[in-house]
């Protein structure tokens, strides 16, 4: 073979194994190599699975010679996330008292990966109880951005976007309550697909009891080099479970309109301090859209601002009821001081305010499915920015509460998305000043196949690759 099995992508490797090209074995020896090789270094992976993933794809070349019909990800390396449950191994949720939590079965995605022959090569980093938007815990240590450490590699899915940019693996596990998918993925230039809540089955044994905020906002899905993949990933990840009741049985593949695809354009607010590169970002990839035959137009969606305050309301109140006991107790240092600058100056609501925001939130959904519903005069899709400004020096949400509400600021356009539950992808467009570049493509709830769309126009005209950037031919 002329390339190494660590630089291809999910749907290459798994096209390869299927046709006896490469073996499962091959495939699982190739990325555990290049994890001994760059792990080490950026620590994205902080429990390698060597011996069981080599099991794994010794037991699916056995399949494959036996006749049996092969999964979608037959062999395919793939690094879950340490705040879900992987049968015999902690879920730790980068705290140091979870240790030892050791999970008995699957969350229901790692066994829809399982069960179509994705072989699991390690567990990826992730801040103390996931809330911080860098990946650094007392228990793993600090996840560096493989294009510069001193900056964030993203959260709380930064093993994750690291492991995927660098080879460990063309598939990641994530998770995005309020952008921990498409933030990391965005710093470390790779694809993240932020899906709709419902339509990847949530749930984790050591921990079934969610705060309301976290079911009606926190959604898994795939990190990938590719959009392709990022595909795969979905049509794997998604198939249902009754243990999340609101798993829905929705398509995934519509039928494209005769028409050019209408694109909304977002990459100004009057409210926010902007890096230049982002905006230039955002109207590099109108223009390709543009040349791509898509109608472009500029718009400022409704209740911005006010829906990325409404998400830090409602998230920061059910944290002070569900969470904050907790980390104070338990977690390490950084979350603690992230966590009281979030809530800073932010007064707790009471029943009847909460019910009013509730209702509020819902009014705020309505015109956003207007936005984004062409068959009612929308547009198939809005193209906005990740962030506001660039990647975050590291540790910059700790310190004084007027820094922390600066970082929040920057992350509104991941928030009030969140907020609504809406599905995002952020895919990468080049890089500026040598760190990524990229957008985030948003879409009515349950139409991932829009963004995946507008994410491969994208792509094509973008010509970036993270691994191409950090490991060179």
């Amino acid at each position: 073979m002329s390339e190494d099995p660590w630089r291809l992508g999910a749907v290459e490797l798994a096209a390869r194994i299927r046709t006896r090209q490469l073996s499962a074995r091959e495939a699982a020896a190739s990325v555990l190599a290049r994890i001994a090789a760059v792990n080490p270094r950026i620590n994205a992976l902080p429990e390698v699975m060597a011996d069981e993933a080599l099991a794994a794809a010794d037991a699916a070349d056995r399949a494959l010679a036996a006749g049996l019909v092969p999964g979608a990800l037959h062999g395919v390396p793939v690094t879950i996330k340490v705040n879900v449950d992987v049968a015999g191994h902690a879920t730790t949720d980068g705290v140091v008292a979870a240790s030892n939590h050791i999970a008995h079965t699957d969350s229901p995605l790692v066994a829809h990966l399982r069960g179509a022959g994705a072989v699991i090569v390690g567990r990826s980093n992730a801040p103390a109880f996931s809330l911080r938007w860098f990946t650094d815990n007392d228990l793993h240590g600090r996840t560096l951005n493989p294009f510069d450490p001193s900056v964030t590699p993203g959260g709380s899915s930064g093993g994750a976007a690291a492991a995927v940019a660098t080879g460990m693996g063309p598939i990641a596990h994530g998770n995005d309550y309020g952008g921990s998918i498409r933030h990391p993925a965005w710093a470390c230039g790779v694809v993240g697909l932020r899906t709709t809540p419902g339509r990847v089955p949530s749930y984790k044994a050591s921990a079934p009891n969610r705060v309301i905020t976290n079911q009606m906002m926190s959604v898994q899905g795939p990190l990938t080099r590719n959009v392709r993949d990022a595909r795969l990933a979905l049509q794997v990840m998604s198939q249902g479970s009754p243990l999340d009741p609101q798993w829905t049985p929705a398509p995934l593949d519509h039928a494209a309109p005769n028409r050019p695809l209408r694109v909304a354009v977002f990459s100004r607010h009057a409210a926010y301090d902007i890096d230049a590169s982002v905006v230039a970002a955002v109207e590099q990839a109108a223009q390709w859209l543009a040349a791509a035959g898509c109608e472009v137009t500029a718009v400022e969606p409704p209740h911005f601002e006010e829906g990325a305050q409404l998400w830090r309301q409602l998230v920061m109140d059910d944290m002070r009821r569900g969470g904050l006991p907790a980390v104070e107790a338990l977690g390490d240092a950084g979350v603690r001081s992230a966590l009281r600058g979030y809530l800073s100056g932010l007064a707790p609501l009471d029943a009847d305010a909460l019910m009013d925001a509730q209702q509020r939130r819902f009014g705020i959904c309505r015109d956003w499915a207007l936005l984004l519903e062409p068959d009612a005069g929308g547009h198939d899709v809005l193209l906005m920015p990740v962030s506001w400004q660039r990647q975050f020096p590291i540790d910059a949400d700790i310190g004084a509460p007027e820094r922390v509400h600066r970082l929040l600021a920057a992350q509104s356009p991941l928030l009030g998305t969140a907020m609504m539950g809406l599905p995002g992808l952020a895919v990468p467009t080049g890089i500026a000043g040598g760190l990524p570049t990229g957008v985030q493509i948003v879409a009515a709830r349950f139409r991932e196949d829009r963004c995946l769309a507008v994410g491969e126009l994208l792509e094509a005209a973008a010509g970036f690759s993270a691994l191409d950037r950090l490991a060179p031919r």
